[in-house]
């Protein structure tokens, strides 16, 4: 067992970085180990420059004492104790528990640093993954093993979105296991507490893994606790064939402090400060998902991100966009308008889609309906522009009937609230229920054997809604009344 010689030949120290002389084989990305005092902190290496080595404090340099600091290498990189007792866990962002629970007894230890997927290796995503939310499982398909990111801004319910998928995805099939890791950055005391509640509260906490790194938490830690969640991830995949969906939020807290980790290396900036190698640094953690070919496990990604200023131009999104299968964006118009979840039906798009459904995956008539529901969507949002303008009586009666079917659209398929869970089957329903309220006439993405065998059904329990809505009404009036 090798034993770690101390240095106390520290020199300088700039913020969460020291500069340590040593005189013997160091590695990037080592495990450092500093007694200051009696207490331990932790860093890793970042840089060797022959015998002058950068190391990142975790805890940063505060109090460090350049004469009597002792700094040890312990010849390993940050590692990750691994085994089936990782699930129903809560850990911090460097691995240690943070459910006031004993350290878990791991069957191996895996280096945090793992590599992304051979794309010889990889086997095309192709399994459909219900979220219960129909604005994702009726028009933005997620394909297991597929990268499928979530683009917000300040103030949108971003964070209640990813609890409920959390809550609520699973694979169709009785005999799938199924486990979510989830992974938070920079997050407040009060956003934990909410998404500890909301998995202890479901169940969800029994198939799930957390990693929680708070605001207060040293910076540092915010680039291992993603790779964290990942390691956990691979194990449950491809150790114990389970499909794993990894959620990680919010990813422009991870960049912010790849950027200040960077600032204080001065290092040459990239657009608006960022590094230049921020898309490497990405496609790190974006390409460990996916599937392998031979393995039964699978892992998918939900990457969620806050956009600056709501700019889709901004190097996080942008970059982000490049290496992952699409994006969902949430709207703040349609957040104001209180539907949930708000998402943008035109902006967003899962380039998988149509590898995960229709006959065999979802259903024969999911492919030609998502289709018409997107296509009548966006005719329905032009006319409603042109009422801005020019005022609904200047609008045909056809572009009347989109007006109408774009407002039925957003009330009854996307809105469905932050409990509501509707099955791939119910969310098809909905969108035959919604698109039923256009003549038939004007669905001309939807092959006739489909419009016979569904539309006639939904246009009556149309019909059927409309007509006992009066009644109904008159006997609530007359309850009052009473």
């Amino acid at each position: 067992m090798r034993v770690a010689r101390q240095y106390r030949t520290a020199t300088d120290v700039q913020g969460p970085l020291a500069f340590v002389r040593v005189d013997e084989r160091v590695g990037y990305l080592d495990l450092v180990e500093i007694e200051i005092q009696g207490q331990v902190r932790r860093g890793q290496v970042l840089e060797v420059n022959g015998s002058q080595v950068l190391v990142e404090l975790f805890e940063g340099g505060t109090g460090l004492n350049l004469k009597e600091s002792r700094f040890r290498f312990l010849g390993k990189g940050l590692e990750l104790g691994v085994g089936p007792a990782l699930l129903g866990r809560i850990f911090d962002g460097q691995g240690r528990p943070r459910d006031e629970a004993p350290p878990i007894l791991p069957e191996a230890y895996r280096d945090i640093h793992g590599s992304p997927i051979n794309p010889t290796a990889r086997n095309y995503p192709s399994e459909f993954i219900q979220t219960g939310i129909s604005a994702i499982d009726g028009l933005n398909t997620l394909v297991r093993g597929q990268k499928l990111p979530i683009f917000s801004g300040a103030g949108l319910p971003h964070n209640q979105l990813a609890a409920q998928i959390a809550r609520q995805a699973t694979v169709l099939g009785e005999r799938e296991q199924f486990a979510v890791v989830f992974a938070a950055m920079g997050i407040t005391f009060e956003e934990a507490s909410f998404f500890r509640e909301s998995f202890r509260e479901s169940g969800a906490l029994e198939r799930s893994v957390l990693f929680l790194n708070l605001a207060s938490d040293p910076t540092i830690e915010r680039l291992a606790t993603p790779r964290l969640a990942l390691t956990a991830a691979e194990y449950l995949a491809f150790d114990m064939d389970m499909h794993v969906l990894v959620i990680l939020t919010d990813m422009t807290n991870y960049c912010e402090a790849l950027r200040e980790v960077s600032a204080a290396r001065k290092e040459v900036p990239g657009r608006r400060g960022y590094p230049g190698y921020m898309y490497t640094d990405l496609a790190t953690l974006y390409e460990r998902a996916g599937r392998i070919k031979g393995k039964t496990g699978s892992i998918t990604m939900f990457p969620i991100l806050t956009m600056p200023e709501d700019d889709k131009t901004h190097p996080i999104p942008d970059l982000t966009g490049y290496i992952t299968e699409g994006q969902i964006i949430l709207s703040r118009s349609l957040h104001k308008k209180k539907i949930y979840p708000p998402v943008d039906i035109p902006a967003s798009l899962s380039r998988l889609r149509d590898k995960g459904i229709g006959e065999g995956h979802t259903r024969e008539d999911h492919p030609d309906l998502a289709n018409q529901l997107f296509a009548a969507y966006a005719h329905g949002l032009e006319a409603r522009e042109l009422t801005v303008i020019l005022g609904e009586e200047a609008l045909s009666e056809e572009d009347r009937r989109f007006l109408q079917f774009a407002e039925a659209f957003e009330q009854q398929f996307l809105h469905q609230g932050e409990q509501a869970e509707r099955t791939i089957e119910q969310t098809l329903d909905t969108g035959w229920q919604v698109i039923s309220k256009l003549p038939r006439g004007l669905l001309k993405r939807i092959r006739p054997e489909f419009l016979d065998k569904f539309y006639r059904q939904a246009s009556r329990g149309s019909a059927k809604d409309e007509s006992a809505q009066p009644a109904a009404d008159q006997g609530q009036m007359g309850q009052k009344e009473g």
